[in-house]
């Protein structure tokens, strides 16, 4: 079982690669066994590959427990020859849909110290049965096919790869590794709390090795769905390239036509710095006929002077409120500031607004994206525009903003403009 594991695991990364020499690793371990399993198996990869592998141990505070735990955890790794890193959530409380709220917030705390570390990939120990689980969980809500697909083994982000190697393992196999290699770890109670969606179809499917017939079928489903929602990304991402032309100002041009609803909807997803489309119906029809509108944050115009076809705007009204301006931090989920900026203090970042029409001078861009731009204030001052080089040769006009769309669930049709 342990030498299968092991070469079925080397596989596994081989798909999900390439990796480049010397790869480093960072694994997301919970103390469960199937992530105590998967530090072990890319301990071992890793080291055959040249690279290195960092744990990352997230204490999520929702337990009086959870802090014991973490540095039980921690202990455990490091004994294994691992490097350690124990990130700590604040203000996660219990409430409803706390599961998904503490899913989004590790994964955030987890992506922000793998860049900060400079890890390219993170792997998660998700297993076949937690993608049946997935799959079962949005067919019982509604979700359309690329939602059946499943969890994604690679998905890039802005700001790390997420690798899930272990879509191919039951949890069976797992809990077997990490026992032969004589690991303690963690039960988290909630896992079996029947208040939580995904607890109640864990006792339903009454399969706690993952092998039954019913995650069988499921996984095979996701496989199908993935491969079908990997060829429409394929062809999404095909048509947008054609298509549509990207400004660092955080605009897009697109050429006269119809266009797929899906590339409509990953575009108008991208602009608006949002996780989520607009309904389909209302992306059919603007695709079908694109026209003056508003959509999802986004504005459609003629484009003018930047030939046929139509300018893609993010909806001033609709942007984000101002935020610190703090290195590294994104604002309207589409502008962050790069590490090495040094803003003024007690500066905020936030869209330029009225302040446009007297700047009308330093720019030909149109006055609605104009409005849109990040700006640097102290208090009401305003004190740089970096896409405009305002004010001149001061040194806060140098200050990098850069546009970096959102990635579209299930695929990233645009490259962070970095």
């Amino acid at each position: 079982m342990t030498t299968h594991l092991r070469n079925a695991f080397a596989g596994w990364m081989a798909a999900l690669g390439p990796f480049g020499a010397s790869p480093d690793l960072g694994v997301a371990v919970s103390g469960g066994p199937d992530s105590l399993a998967l530090t072990l198996l890319a301990m071992d990869w890793a080291r055959v590959a040249g690279g290195t592998v960092t744990a990352l141990i997230v204490d999520h505070g929702l337990r009086r427990e959870a802090a014991a735990e973490a540095e039980a955890t921690a202990g455990r790794v490091a004994r294994l020859g691992v490097r350690t890193r124990t990130l700590r959530l604040h203000g996660l409380l219990p409430g409803p849909g706390t599961p998904a709220r503490a899913r989004r917030a590790r994964l955030d705390v987890l992506e922000a110290a793998a860049a900060e570390i400079g890890l390219a990939w993170l792997l998660l120990g998700h297993h076949s049965a937690d993608q049946a689980e997935t799959v079962l969980l949005r067919a019982l809500t509604g979700s359309g096919p690329p939602g059946l697909a499943g969890m994604a083994a690679r998905r890039e982000t802005l700001r790390v790869a997420l690798l899930r190697p272990l879509l191919g393992a039951t949890p069976g196999e797992l809990h077997a590794f990490a026992a032969a290699a004589g690991l303690a770890w963690v039960t988290d109670p909630s896992n079996a709390d029947p208040a939580f969606t995904r607890a109640r179809l864990r006792h339903w499917r009454a399969d706690s090795e993952g092998q039954g017939v019913a995650a069988s079928a499921l996984d095979e489903a996701a496989l199908a769905a993935g491969r079908a929602r990997s060829s429409g990304e394929a062809e999404r991402s095909r048509s947008l390239a054609l298509r549509v032309s990207l400004y660092p100002a955080g605009f897009a041009r697109l050429t006269p036509g119809p266009l797929a609803p899906a590339a409509l909807a990953s575009l108008i997803r991208a602009l608006a710095g949002s996780g989520f489309a607009p309904s389909e119906a209302r992306i059919a029809a603007l695709a079908a006929r694109p026209r003056p509108a508003t959509l999802g944050g986004v504005r459609l115009l003629p484009a003018g002077r930047f030939g046929p076809g139509w300018l893609l705007v993010r909806e001033a009204r609709a942007m984000g409120p101002p935020v610190p301006a703090i290195p590294g931090l994104r604002w309207d989920g589409r502008f962050r500031l790069t590490a090495s900026a040094c803003p003024p203090p007690g500066a905020r970042l936030g869209a330029l607004g009225g302040g446009a029409a007297r700047l009308k001078r330093h720019s030909s861009l149109p006055a609605a994206v104009l409005a849109t731009l990040p700006a640097l204030r102290v208090g009401e001052e305003l004190v740089a525009v970096p896409h405009l080089g305002y004010p001149g040769a001061a040194e806060c006009a140098r200050v990098p903003v850069l546009f970096s769309p959102n990635e579209p669930a299930g695929g990233a049709p645009f490259a962070v403009m970095d």
